[in-house]
């Protein structure tokens, strides 16, 4: 009767194991399809069957060192009857006879368990046995750095991994030698009462009582279990523990402190030797008939231990290092800060000093035409919206992000926000299998703006706008608009198939087309559609006659879920963006990191973020002391197809994935030219960066220690929410001959207002991925950001035109506060946002710019500096060709309208409404003239 149970749960155990694996093979099947249409098949190959090795060798292991040890606990002792009576009375079972039963099973379960802890460790195993050296050491053990990104945690994995055989293996062997009476607790005289006692016992006093007997055979068989645990931990003290040092978080900064050197280390040493000798005595003890020696080896070294980790290092830390902590750990702080540096490329930034001294005139501002030309007078948020209401065109369209990027637009180089227009099936407004999944597939097409052009109306100038996409820019076309793949897009879809696909909408009617690329999975056979429809859970998939074998079935189509599943490796930037090739083509851009938490004596980030920053990052939550951006991901928005170019060739453990996936990654020389020239530096990597410089641009330990210069990047709040002031902006670096477009952030003093420098990360050309900090002199008082807001907030005209909008009803929006370095100073410019009551569609009405004590608001960016600077800006004759629609039109009857428009607005402030009338009467015959 007992057997045929067996026999039954054995069949439950097999269905359930089936139910368990059935899906996820299917999963792993429709994956592989996927990693082949994409071209990666050899990551797929190379990580299952690392993970299927580790996972097999790991739990092989684990089950025959637990079953040995339980199988030779069985075999050293004698077998006692273990006899149970069932509830009637009329039955009894000797449950000896199903120990080893019970036994397999047990240790196929902690197999089982064990192997899938040893797949998931793939990662740890092949970068071990394919790493590359840093070629750089740690100041204390003179170890490559590379030891402790990959050896390491790899030695980490095999001390853990002997731990838990062990510890499973003791446990085990010991109840079994309690169960079989070989062992006795007290004065108990059965083994079922030992048993008991062990629960009632642990629960009373904490742990087991050892007084009793033990039979030789156990005794010898538990005591060489815990020698070995006294070897392990003695190789883990100098492996693990003592390497591990070098993350010591006991001082004032991260790394092995004083304390740490001097009195944690020569402990840890002491210690190696004596686990060493708790081995030997627990051997020794094997041949006495007591357990004295066990006791003492035990006790030897938990008081080391205690001496050494805790009391020892507190009264030396107390009485020795706070008395004098500067000079104690001074060396120590300079390697926290060398470390730091050069873990997040710190060590590599250009330190330049401005004079200060310097006064913008109008003829600076001339000379840095094209700087002010790109000031960006359009915000994300403002310009989200206005695109959303003008450029939609239809309720299942969206655009959810705004992009900054630069082009050659016709010879000029300008800045621009472009945001693609992605279909939202969410909104579709008949949500059918049909139309969600094989007619509505794709967005279609773009908005691009310059960031500074702005109509009559105080809406943006749009290049490039509608459907199908028309450019107002000779050198700018789209020719293949429609987005598979993107940030919105989440659902499979089935592309070629017996229905019409929806490509865009033409008036009243639709325009269908035929998907013409390599994307997707093909369906080929009835097995893939059954497949398919197992995976997404649809039984249409199998049923419909739509789907034939020439379809494609396009799925991770989302890019963030896309690029993972391939590099679960790295890390993502929070900002993809989206590029217009010269051939026309829809590209995205994401860059990808590689991060660690692994480098000795470097800064971890978690903390400094909660103290010193108020920016958030896509970058996971654990603590980083190593990031380096790696890779540089292009993904076609069309066919899905992906190419991961290595950004970063110094990096070590990029190299390593390297090797580890070959023929995955290309250099980044052999990106094309025209994708080069929209690379940009990435903006989570600037954040960390930054973050860290307010602390680290201290490279004194005295001054460090102190924090006597340290700074903070200014944050406005406005609008409740707040602007940490990173731009991405055009402009001409001092010094340097050309503009370029770049990344930048402000820094003040801890605590202050004023001004102390300002970083910028350059994204063009040979430049690409520079680090510039420019410092103004501590005696100049250059007014920063906050300043500047509180003076703008206490001019009365600016402050009596805003209170007049609010008081009409229409919402006021302030723009971002920008911070435009010009020549050796600084100029802010703020732009100012009408939205009507009721209304959707925020307008630009008002610039203000200030400098130093003064201040203009004014309607355009252009006035706004000629009140400021005095005399006359320079027009800019390309700009305002492509405003008025490409027609040439002398500087003369600019110079002539602008003339006409000054003394009109002069009368106006007069109140001369006589003159204001003629002034403006002959500004229109201009404006006629032109037509």
């Amino acid at each position: 009767m007992m057997q045929k149970r067996l026999a039954l749960y054995g069949i439950y155990g097999l269905i359930a194991l089936f139910v368990f694996i059935a899906p996820r093979f299917f999963q792993l099947l429709t994956d592989w399809y996927w990693f082949g249409e994409i071209g990666f098949s050899n990551i797929f190959t190379t990580i299952l069957f690392t993970k299927i090795l580790l996972g097999l060798g790991v739990g092989a292991l684990t089950f025959f060192i637990i079953y040995g040890n339980l199988w030779l606990a069985r075999r050293l002792v004698a077998p006692k009857p273990l006899i149970v009576r069932l509830q009637n009375g009329l039955q009894e079972i000797d449950l000896e006879r199903y120990i080893s039963k019970f036994s397999l099973a047990v240790s196929l379960f902690f197999g089982f368990l064990t192997g899938l802890f040893g797949a998931s460790k793939w990662e740890t195993v092949l970068k071990y046995f394919n790493a590359v050296p840093f070629n750089t050491v740690d100041p204390i053990f003179g170890r490559d750095i590379g030891f402790y990104f990959f050896d390491l945690p790899f030695i980490q994995f095999l001390v853990g991994f002997g731990f838990w055989l062990i510890i499973v293996s003791f446990i085990g062997a010991f109840l079994s030698y309690v169960v079989r009476g070989a062992i006795t607790i007290k004065s108990l005289s059965t083994p079922l009462e030992a048993l008991s006692s062990f629960g009632r016992a642990a629960a009373a006093k904490g742990g087991l009582s050892l007084t009793g007997w033990m039979e030789k055979p156990a005794k010898v068989h538990l005591s060489i279990l815990v020698a070995f645990l006294f070897v392990l931990t003695s190789f883990k003290i100098y492996a693990i523990k003592i390497p591990s040092l070098l993350y010591s978080s006991t001082g004032p900064f991260t790394g092995a402190s004083f304390t740490d050197i001097n009195a944690v280390l020569p402990f840890l040493k002491i210690l190696i030797f004596v686990a060493i000798i708790a081995a030997v005595l627990t051997v020794i003890n094997i041949f006495k008939t007591n357990n004295r020696l066990l006791i003492l080896a035990v006790s030897i070294y938990a008081v080391t231990s205690i001496l050494g980790g805790s009391v020892y290092p507190f009264f030396l830390q107390r009485f020795v290092v706070l008395p004098n902590e500067l000079v104690k750990e001074t060396p120590y702080i300079e390697y926290n800060i060398a470390a730091t540096r050069k873990a997040f490329a710190l060590d590599q930034v250009q330190e330049r000093d401005l004079t200060g001294e310097a006064t913008l005139t109008i003829s600076d501002i001339n000379n840095n035409r094209s700087t002010i030309k790109n000031v960006r007078l359009w915000d994300r948020e403002p310009l989200l919206d206005t695109f959303g209401q003008l450029q939609e065109i239809r309720t299942y369209y969206d655009f959810i992000s705004i992009d900054n990027d630069r082009y050659n637009l016709n010879g000029d180089y300008r800045q621009v926000l472009l945001s693609p227009r992605e279909l939202d099936s969410a909104s579709l407004p008949q949500r059918t299998f049909i139309n969600e999944r094989l007619t509505f597939t794709h967005g279609f097409g773009l908005t691009l703006s310059p960031v500074n052009e702005v109509t009559p109306e105080g809406l943006p100038v749009l290049f490039l706008k509608d459907l199908p996409p028309s450019s107002s820019i000779d050198s700018l076309r789209v020719s293949r608009p429609e987005i598979y793949y993107g940030e919105l897009v989440n659902d499979w879809v089935v592309v070629n198939t017996q229905a019409q696909e929806f490509n865009y909408p033409s008036g009243d009617k639709n325009v269908f087309a035929n998907y013409e690329g390599r994307g997707g999975v093909e369906i080929k056979s009835i097995f893939r559609k059954a497949l398919f429809a197992l995976k997404f859970r649809s039984l249409k998939i199998l049923l419909s006659n739509d789907i034939t074998e020439e379809s494609r079935i396009m799925y991770y189509r989302n890019i963030e879920e896309r690029v993972k599943r391939v590099l679960p490796f790295l890390s993502l930037d929070g900002d993809p963006y989206i590029v217009v090739t010269k051939e026309g083509d829809l590209k995205w851009i994401y860059d990808a990191y590689t991060t660690s938490d692994r480098y000795p004596y470097a800064e971890r980030m978690r903390d400094m973020f909660d103290s010193l920053s108020n920016r958030q990052t896509s970058l996971p939550g654990k603590s980083l002391n190593y990031i380096r951006n790696s890779v540089k991901v292009v993904i076609n928005a069309y066919d899905g197809r992906m190419v991961f170019y290595i950004a970063d060739e110094d990096d070590p453990i990029i190299k390593t994935y390297a090797k580890i996936f070959e023929d995955s990654f290309l250099p980044l020389e052999q990106m094309d030219d025209d994708l080069k020239a929209h690379i940009r530096y990435p903006e989570d990597l600037f954040v960390y960066q930054t973050t860290l410089y307010t602390v680290y641009h201290m490279g004194e330990a005295q001054i460090f220690y102190n924090r006597e210069d340290q700074w903070q990047i200014p944050v406005i709040t406005s609008d409740a929410r707040a602007d940490p002031m990173m731009r991405h902006m055009i402009m001409k670096l001092p010094g340097e001959a050309k503009e370029e477009f770049i990344l930048m952030i402000p820094f003040t003093p801890r605590g202050k207002d004023n001004l102390s420098a300002w970083m910028v990360a350059r994204n063009d050309g040979e430049f690409y991925g520079q680090l510039v900090v420019y410092r103004f002199p501590k005696q100049k008082l250059v007014f920063g950001p906050k300043q500047i807001t509180n003076r703008i907030n206490q001019d009365t005209d600016i402050s009596q035109q805003i209170s007049l909008w609010d008081q009409r009803g229409s919402e006021v929006i302030r723009g971002s506060l920008l911070v435009i370095p010009i020549e050796e100073s600084l100029i802010y410019v703020q732009p100012i946002y009408l939205r009507a009551e009721g209304g959707r569609i925020p307008e630009l009405k008002r610039v203000i710019v200030a400098y130093e004590n003064r201040i203009a608001m004014e309607k355009t960016l252009d006035l706004a500096l000629e009140r400021v600077f005095g005399g006359q800006v320079a027009v800019d004759e390309k700009a305002t060709t492509a405003v008025l629609g490409k027609q040439a039109i002398s500087q003369d009857l600019i110079k002539q309208a602008r003339d006409y428009f000054d003394r009109a607005m002069s009368a106006q402030r007069r109140g001369d409404w006589a003159l204001y009338g003629v002034e403006i009467r002959k500004l229109g015959e201009i404006f006629e003239s032109v037509r």
